[in-house]
């Protein structure tokens, strides 16, 4: 009992401690207790590790402490997930057994978690490292049931040496300091999935990285109204910070684990005895991961049902998911976040492994639930139902990033309007055996055009008074009607021509709405786009690239590994400008007419379009849309 009352008073002696601030009514000077006679082995070894854990907290009172002051000022309180449990409970269960409810309010009141706290809470306690990293084992069932989940019965050396050696890292060049870098071909369906994510919290949430609960979805409903507003983000991405990437990398981390958990858990796996990271790359030396058994004997997980205690776990731990086990050791806690029962009851055909032969890549139900939260294996939306009973599995609900695939322009698939409108402008990309990143920095790129919308008002206000059965022609009366709830002005000697015959045909009454200004109802544009919408949009891709980086007449260049990345300037003209509107403009023009208001509907003459395989899958996104960029071309492989 009485181990059991010291152990608590360090506890709260060390929460103190990372407060910056002692108790408010101070205890007497902890003294070293004498050694008890006949004290076994075990319990002196905990006698003496308070006795070290009191020393630290002892420690930092004295160097946060005002020489004079009675009442040291309040900070911010600590993450309970830096509290060093005892070695018998999970971290993530300590962390809510050992939080007062003086400490939760105090977390309440300020939502920043400090990078240097949690730095210097590592160092405090580097006296508490013992020999293996707390946390609870698989159990071997449960470890075999996920070996063969996701490598299957018969996986390459090959193809777990590229999962094996894969950390999440960002790129040490300035022009992609954004990016993460992908060393080995099969986990970039992974990185790619992370990467779209880390991007959303770079662009769009940069001021608030300090909060460790910003990917709660009450939170990005706000911020995302308020980015709608017209409001583009900077790609001015050397001047990002170190501390600012590790902390978008983390949210996109905890965002992911959450999604896959239903927002209601995350599962964090780890290997045992590694988190400082001084003990990382000693700690995975020689270690070998080609089994269910090596994968049981080191790996340890732990349960989160808080962002914040999530958020500062992985903060804290962050080097190891840096190291050359982070990729697979992030698709472990996703699938195990979302269940593996669930996993299996989500696939189409779940008895094929998840990381697919013979080259290693991920599966589309690897990336589907990363991006959706579900491991289904297509990317329509919904259902489709095969009648009998049956049905495939597709996106079931609107999605944060979203998905592109060149497999789509080649008519193999139909990627659903969930995947290719995201709540934010960011796409992972999939050619047939890689995984890249598509985004702009400004969110209405996705915002359907004035004009258009303007288009479809108007053509459901006409075909509601056809009575043709869709023969595309309605009557004066029904004519006038259109024109009454769409605020139509014709001139009276058009409005004459267009009523002459009796009918009204839809082809005759588009065109003479492109001659007619658009302040009168019409759809002609007087800035001469013609409703065209012209943007700037990025192409990430992870995968390092050999250049050279010096001069090569002093023969001392040296090739560096760095991704890429490329700028493209987009045009999308209008969906209604048929081709035959514009061959009856020419050929009007053509034929003698001086008026300057046919003559404005060609549209303006563009730069030289650019193609490669990326262009067509921005054209599954936005149809007839052109292309052009400087340097080398976009490489989706």
């Amino acid at each position: 009992m009485g181990d059991r009352d010291e152990e608590e008073e360090l506890q709260m002696a060390l929460r103190m401690s990372l407060h910056g601030s002692p108790p408010a009514q101070p205890e007497p000077k902890r003294s070293k207790p004498p050694s008890p006679a006949g004290e076994s082995p075990e319990a002196e070894a905990r006698r003496k590790q308070r006795e070290l854990m009191a020393a630290a907290a002892e420690k930092r009172l004295r160097a946060v402490a005002p020489p004079v002051a009675v009442a040291p000022p309040a900070a911010v309180a600590p993450p309970a997930a830096v509290v060093v449990p005892p070695p018998s409970q999970p971290t993530a269960v300590v962390a809510e057994q050992t939080s007062s409810p003086e400490d939760v309010k105090v977390e309440s009141e300020s939502t920043v978690v400090p990078m240097e706290d949690v730095k210097e809470a590592e160092v405090e306690l580097e006296v508490d490292v013992g020999e293996e990293e707390k946390g609870e084992e698989l159990h071997p069932e449960l470890a075999e049931k996920l070996w063969l989940m996701v490598f299957g019965s018969g996986v390459s050396k090959a193809v777990l040496a590229q999962w094996s050696n894969q950390g999440i890292r960002f790129s040490s060049d300035p022009e992609t300091a954004m990016g993460l870098v992908q060393h080995e071909g099969g986990p970039c369906g992974v990185l790619a999935t992370v990467q779209a994510y880390v991007l959303k919290y770079l662009l769009f949430f940069s001021d608030n990285l300090g909060n460790p609960e910003v990917s709660d979805p009450s939170f990005v409903l706000g911020q995302r109204r308020f980015y709608q507003s017209s409001f583009a983000a900077r790609d001015d991405f050397s001047s990002l910070t170190e501390d600012g990437k590790t902390r978008a990398l983390v949210h996109a981390m905890v965002e992911i684990l959450f999604l896959c958990g239903t927002g209601k858990r995350a599962v964090v796996a780890f290997i045992g005895g590694v988190i400082r990271e001084q003990k990382v790359d000693a700690a995975l030396e020689g270690l070998s991961v080609e089994s269910a058994i090596d994968f049981q004997k080191v790996l340890r997980i732990s349960t989160f049902t808080s962002r914040k205690d999530a958020f500062t776990m992985l903060l804290a731990n962050i080097p190891l998911f840096q190291s050359r086990l982070g990729a697979m050791l992030f698709l472990i806690s996703s699938l195990l976040s979302r269940g593996l029962d669930c996993i299996q009851a989500d696939r189409d055909d779940p008895s094929q492994p998840l990381v697919t032969a013979p080259f290693g890549h991920a599966s589309q139900e690897i990336v589907n639930l990363l991006l959706c939260g579900e491991a289904v294996p297509n990317v329509f939306d919904g259902k489709m139902d095969l009648g009998g009973g049956m049905s495939l599995k597709g996106i079931p609900n609107d999605v944060e990033v979203g998905f592109l695939t060149l497999l789509e322009s080649l008519n193999l698939c139909k990627v659903g309007q969930y995947l290719k409108c995201p709540k934010w402008p960011i796409w992972v990309v999939g050619s047939e055996s890689h995984y890249t990143v598509l985004f702009a920095l400004n969110p209405n790129v996705q915002e359907e055009n004035e004009l258009e919308e303007r288009e479809s008002k108007i053509r459901r206000a006409f075909d509601a008074q056809d009575q043709s059965g869709g023969g595309g022609f309605i009557a004066v009366e029904g004519f006038q009607q259109v024109l009454r709830d769409t605020d139509i002005t014709f001139p009276s000697d058009k409005l004459d021509d267009l009523c002459n015959a009796g009918v009204i045909v839809w082809s005759e009454f588009w065109q003479a709405l492109l001659q007619l200004d658009k302040r009168a109802g019409g759809m002609k544009d007087p800035t001469g786009l013609m409703g065209k919408k012209q943007f700037t949009i990025y192409h990430f891709n992870g995968i390092a690239k050999s250049v050279l980086n010096g001069s090569g007449n002093t023969g001392g260049s040296t090739p560096i590994q760095r991704p890429r990345i490329c700028k493209l300037n987009v045009s999308v003209p209008p969906r209604w400008t048929q081709d035959e509107y514009l061959a009856d403009v020419v050929s009007s023009s053509a034929s003698g007419s001086k008026n300057d208001s046919v003559l404005s509907l060609a549209p303006p003459v563009q730069t030289a379009c650019q193609h490669a395989p990326l262009v067509d899958c921005i054209r599954t996104r936005w149809p007839r849309a052109a292309c052009s960029w400087s340097g080398d071309v976009p490489s989706i492989v």
